[in-house]
């Protein structure tokens, strides 16, 4: 992780502005921090010492069972927060964050912001909808996992942990998230290599037809 200062930290905050999710001056004490690939901005539980805000970038959520497996579970991506639950609720169990890609977020020290963010009603409103929408999202995600054909899902996968033009997750992570058999999957990604929409590289993939995998994963929105 780099803390990002001076003439970068302002543009920053001049071109991702957050002012008005608060009823009083943040941005003068906000830190911003940038990650790279696989970078973890939280390890799994241990309490964040910051209330993150994602500018640029995306990361995935992992968390770690009884039996030692460990699962990817969701996605963050740009505009969302990372350590809400840490900061409304003092015994929450912390997730895993991890990057997919280089990001950036806003850092809000919580040891110094704690009292004041729980008790500004403008951004427990703005955390209320954020909240909201993160539920329904998640619902939604178990919904379609049962309703849509794995090209559809896989292709929005694609898409989610892309780095640019690369895609590279480890095919049992992807199973266990889709709930689908590796053999279904190698299946799946090989029609994806026979149509074009991707080149296989090693042990990673290219995109080549992102508009295809959009329209694929689009059905999953609109459905």
């Amino acid at each position: 992780m780099k803390k990002v200062t001076n003439q970068k930290r302002q543009r920053y905050l001049k071109e991702h502005p957050i002012s008005d999710l608060f009823s009083f001056p943040i941005e003068e004490f906000i830190e911003v921090h940038e990650y790279q690939r696989d970078e973890w901005i939280i390890r799994e539980g241990m309490r964040p010492d910051y209330l993150f805000y994602v500018i640029e970038g995306k990361a995935k959520i992992y968390v770690t069972y009884q039996n030692g497996k460990s699962s990817l579970i969701n996605f963050i991506n740009a505009e969302e927060y990372i350590g809400e639950m840490e900061l409304v609720n003092e015994i929450y169990y912390t997730k895993g964050i991890q990057t997919s890609t280089k990001t950036v977020c806003y850092a809000i020290p919580l040891h110094r912001f704690r009292k004041q963010l729980l008790g500004d009603t403008k951004f427990l409103l703005e955390l209320t909808k954020f909240l909201s929408i993160k539920a329904g999202n998640m619902s939604a995600k178990y919904s379609k996992s049962l309703s849509f054909p794995l090209e559809n899902r896989l292709a929005d996968f694609i898409l989610q942990t892309a780095d640019g033009e690369v895609y590279k997750e480890k095919h049992v992570t992807v199973c266990d998230f889709l709930g689908v058999s590796y053999r279904h999957l190698l299946h799946v990604l090989a029609q994806f290599c026979e149509k074009g929409y991707l080149q296989k590289e090693g042990k990673q993939y290219q995109i080549k037809e992102r508009l295809r995998l959009r329209e694929l994963a689009g059905v999953l929105k609109n459905g």
